[in-house]
């Protein structure tokens, strides 16, 4: 088929990868500008869908926005069959939903109804489901409203990161779009239409989130370290030296323990909480490399009894 693909983050490569892969022809990817980057932000940096595009010589869009009638006449006439779109990061105006022949389809992190919006690998771990899955939906003018096609689950372990999910659900969801689209092709693709029932929104991740509060159980420290791991990352503060630091959490586990919260109870960083205690695993000092905590504790001494901020 005729496929535009949109798309931005690394999430989306696999998916666009697979389509190239079965034949499809990609007649154009579009993808958010590219952005500022290096020590004083004076270069452009184009995103890992339009590098990977470029490589394939795939003509790439990036405009900023889709509302403008040009843009939109623009899109009409590539002629496209269908629109796959994952992690794009543009609202798509009707004129868009409606300019191809099949429709707009989307690769969503979750198991709708459940964390529609922006961060639903995040969120489906910071809250500790134990499963989430990836699915191909039909777009329509809602967040994340329109009825479903496929999906496939995925368990969420104890210790996973949202990295480590990402990679997984990025996989099965390359996987997953290519039968969609070859159902689609052969006009055998059903759809369902999403339930009313268990509807939950996957805000934004906001900087005041990646702060760890000791005073919160154990549980749900563990979860926020995970689910926010690798990026952005929680953190708190330490005394390392003469000075506090901030100090990036990037891998826990749970343990047992009492004391006060924010309490370092031993010298393998177990952490008192509100209820229970952390293990802290993986670490980074700010302009330093990971470590494990064994390493970090060669180096940063943080003393049984201190207390965390």
């Amino acid at each position: 088929m005729r496929i535009v693909f949109m798309g931005t983050p690394d999430f989306s490569v696999p998916i666009l990868n697979a389509l190239i892969g079965q034949g499809h022809e990609i007649v154009a990817v579009y993808s958010q500008p590219p952005r500022p980057a290096g020590r004083r932000g004076l270069e452009l940096t184009p995103s890992p869908v339009q590098r990977n595009a470029e490589q394939f010589g795939i003509e790439v869009r990036t405009p900023k926005s889709l509302k403008g009638e040009d843009e939109q006449q623009a899109f009409r006439e590539l002629r496209a069959d269908v629109a796959v779109v994952v992690a794009y990061g543009l609202i798509l105006p009707p004129a868009i939903l409606q300019g191809t022949r099949l429709g707009c389809y989307n690769g969503h992190a979750s198991l709708l109804p459940r964390w529609r919006g922006a961060a639903p690998i995040q969120r489906a771990i910071m809250a500790g489901d134990l499963e989430t899955g990836i699915m191909i939906m039909k777009m329509d003018e809602g967040l994340d409203t329109g009825p479903v096609a496929m999906a496939e689950k995925v368990k969420i372990t104890a210790d996973m990161t949202a990295g480590e999910l990402h990679d997984q659900l990025s996989v099965a969801g390359a996987d997953l779009m290519v039968r969609a689209m070859a159902a689609l092709e052969r006009d055998s693709l059903t759809l369902t239409p999403q339930s009313d029932d268990g509807v939950t929104y996957a805000s934004k991740i906001t900087k005041a989130e990646t702060r760890i509060d000791w005073t919160q159980p154990a549980i749900d420290v563990h979860n926020r370290i995970r689910g926010l791991a690798p990026f952005p990352g929680t953190w708190c503060e330490m005394e390392i030296g003469e000075n506090l630091e901030r100090v990036k959490l990037l891998r826990s586990i749970r343990a047992t323990g009492v004391g006060d919260a924010g309490t370092v109870l031993d010298d393998s960083l177990r952490i008192a909480c509100g209820e229970g205690a952390v293990r802290l695993r993986s670490l980074q000092r700010a302009g330093g490399k990971v470590m494990d905590g064994r390493e970090f504790q060669r180096g940063a001494k943080i003393v049984q009894g201190t207390r965390l901020p």
